[in-house]
Parts: structure tokens; C-alpha cells; sequence
């Protein structure tokens, strides 16, 4: 494992050869100059001719590492490095990783908004909430750019994709789910205000302490707004009290939950532990009493993975010229997703591998569409 990570994962690598004085002249000076005198008269054309345009930064400060917590920029690299790689292989994109030595929100947006014109995206990753949600929101009204926060967006979006077909095997419309949430973080989240936003009939959220709901004291602002999204009911209470007749786990949290929680879900229940490496209950076990069970994993089936959808989203918002990722181009982007399983849906594939090379192809021309009808796209 260690030997795959020795010397990192990456290099740059010039797209031209540099054969002799004619390629040198070409390349560098002075036919370089050239083009940078074209791009001071009109910096739209930098989309053209560098990589800007095709140039992922994936910004981290460290401080909420995969599953592992607040590691610090140093450590976060390895990870930063395997998602420019994955960007690569899965969209043909381009991503450098930018390990960030703060945590103040301030100089953290200061400093993405001060890098941008060398990036066609930024892909928020690994930042700690609630700081995660106002860094995002402050990119993304600075900047003319995509910015996405993969914590977020990506995992709702693959979630979403992943519900609906789980839905179909259990024979059950959105609208009439219940659905509990176990984590209030920026997966957690991000799911549940997609969720709501498609029309699942019920939702309760739950952290830590418990059960959120309008009367909980000590909530933050984050859960203040969860609590009046969710809970119509007012239930309180446990994550064990809320499961009890749910149709849908949803654990985003790095916590657990008993099979006895589990075996009180409704008769034919839909488990997605998804904490990573360990899920919140073990997908054998949850599978004695849930008709539909994925995890985060990929040595069980229906691996619900960020994978599916970041490199899609990104190589549609470029290749419409989008400035911004809209709630319609996620939506999209699930929907596409969704789709690639098609008639082929059973139990144990409601989400597509992350090797199915249908899946960025699928997900980029959604993504561009939708682009182009929320009014966000510059490309024809």
C-alpha cells in the first residue's frame, strides 16, 4: 500500500514535445508572448489557450480527512493527490491539489479567490463543518467559476441516484418515504436539503444528541434551519426511536447503530451505512432485515462512492463553460446516474461501478444540458 503512495501520485506533463529551437520558439518565448498580449486584451480567451479551463483545484485545509478527522494540510496530500488522479482517469481532467496551512474561513476564501485565475473549478474538500458551508457560499458569489463541495454535493447526489433505484426494488414512491439521517455534517446536510428538495415524504435528522427538532435547545444555525426543514412530526428522541417503521436508513455520521434499531425498520427497508472504512452497521448484518443494504465500500455491493459523480459533474460544467454548478445540473446529474443502471436495477446494484464507463460520459451530458436551461452556460 505504501509503495503505491512512495513519491506521490502525480506529475505535470507537457502536451507538446520540445524537439529543437523551432519548438522552443513556439512554446516559450517569443512566441508566447503572443498569446499573453491576446489574453490581456480579452481574458476570456485564457479558457482557450492554457489549461485554466480544464484545471481543477482541489482545495483542503486538512481538518476533516476521509473518516480520520482533522489531520492537518501535511497529511490530507495523499488524498488531495488520489482525487486529482481520479479526476483524471474518470473525466480526462486536469487537478492539482491545495493543501491550505489555515483554518480561518477569511483566509481560506481569501486565498481560493486570489489562486482562481489559474483554475477552471474548485473542488472544496475535507473542510470541517460548519466552516465548510460558509466557504462555499462566499466562493461561490466571489467567483465566475464552478465551486463544489464534493462532502456535500457529491455524496447527495449519489445518494439521490442510489435512493431512487433502491425505491423502484421496494416498490415505494419518493414522496411516501421516511427516511432517517444519521449526521448533521456537510454530507448529512447536503442530503437531507436534496432530499427534501425532490419531495421525500419524510425526514428526520439525527446527530450526536439526538433526534433534531424545532424545540431542541442549543441548536446551530445549520440545525436550527435542518429542524425546520424536517420532523413535520416533532419526533424526539434517539436514533434507535427514530428508525422504528422507517423505510430508509441514511448514516453519514462515522457513528454505529444495533441491529436491534435495524430489525425495528419497516419490513422491506433500504440500509445505507455509508461512514467510511467502517459503516455504521455491517452490511451482512443489516442485510438480515433490510431488503436493500449499500456502504461506502467497495468489497460490497452497491458502493455508494463520490467518484460517480465529481468527475462528471465537473468535465459537463466544462464543457458547457458553466460559471457556477446549479441546483438543477445536481439534480441532473442524479438523474443521469440513476439512469445508467436502468432495467438492470435489483437489490444488489441500485448504483452503478465506478468502473462503468458509462457513468462520467452520462453524468457530463446531463450536467451540460442543464447547464445550458438554467441560463448558466457560455458553450453552444
Amino acid at each position: 500500500m505504501f509503495r503505491v503512495h512512495e513519491g506521490g501520485k502525480l506529475r505535470v506533463r507537457g502536451t507538446r514535445e520540445l524537439r529543437d529551437p523551432v519548438d522552443l520558439a513556439l512554446t516559450y518565448t517569443p512566441g508566447v508572448a503572443e498569446v499573453c498580449t491576446a489574453i490581456a486584451r480579452e481574458p476570456a480567451l485564457a479558457a482557450r489557450f492554457t489549461w485554466a479551463g480544464r484545471l481543477v483545484a482541489v482545495v483542503t485545509d486538512g481538518t476533516a480527512v476521509l473518516g480520520l478527522g482533522d489531520l492537518g494540510p501535511a497529511a490530507s496530500l495523499p488524498v488531495m493527490e488520489g482525487k486529482a488522479a481520479l479526476f483524471d482517469r474518470f473525466a480526462g481532467l486536469s487537478a492539482v491539489p491545495i493543501a491550505l496551512a489555515t483554518t480561518d474561513v477569511d483566509e481560506i476564501v481569501a486565498t481560493v479567490i486570489r489562486i482562481a485565475p489559474s483554475f477552471g473549478g474548485i473542488n472544496l474538500e475535507d473542510i470541517s463543518a460548519p466552516r465548510c458551508f460558509a466557504i462555499e457560499e462566499r466562493l461561490r458569489a466571489a467567483l465566475n467559476i464552478p465551486v463544489f463541495h464534493d462532502d456535500q454535493h457529491g455524496t447527495a447526489i449519489v445518494v439521490l441516484a442510489a435512493l431512487r433505484n433502491a425505491a423502484r426494488i421496494i416498490d415505494r414512491d419518493l414522496s411516501e418515504l421516511r427516511v432517517v439521517v444519521s449526521g448533521a455534517g456537510a454530507a448529512g446536510v447536503a442530503c437531507t436539503k436534496f432530499l427534501v428538495e425532490v419531495g421525500v415524504g419524510d425526514i428526520v435528522v439525527a446527530d450526536s444528541v439526538g433526534v433534531i427538532h424545532r424545540g431542541r435547545a442549543g441548536l446551530t444555525d445549520i440545525k436550527r434551519d435542518l429542524a425546520g426543514r424536517t420532523n413535520a412530526t416533532g419526533l424526539t428522541g434517539s436514533l434507535a426511536d427514530a428508525l422504528a417503521g422507517a423505510d430508509v436508513f441514511l448514516g453519514v455520521s462515522g457513528g454505529a447503530v444495533t441491529e436491534e434499531a435495524i430489525s425495528r425498520m419497516a419490513s422491506s427497508s433500504v440500509v445505507f451505512a455509508l461512514a467510511n472504512p467502517n459503516p455504521e452497521i455491517h452490511p451482512e448484518v443489516a442485510a438480515r432485515h433490510a431488503r436493500v443494504v449499500a456502504t461506502g465500500r467497495s468489497d460490497f455491493p452497491n458502493q455508494i462512492n463520490n467518484v460517480l459523480a465529481f468527475p462528471g459533474v465537473f468535465r459537463g460544467a466544462f464543457d458547457a463553460g458553466a460559471r457556477a454548478i446549479t441546483e438543477g445540473m445536481k439534480l441532473a446529474a442524479a438523474a443521469a446516474l440513476a439512469g445508467v443502471v436502468g432495467d438492470a436495477v435489483r437489490a444488489d446494484y441500485v448504483i452503478p461501478s465506478v468502473f462503468d464507463e458509462r457513468v462520467a460520459p452520462a453524468v457530463a451530458a446531463a450536467v451540460a444540458t442543464a447547464a445550458r436551461a438554467d441560463g448558466v452556460a457560455v458553450a453552444p
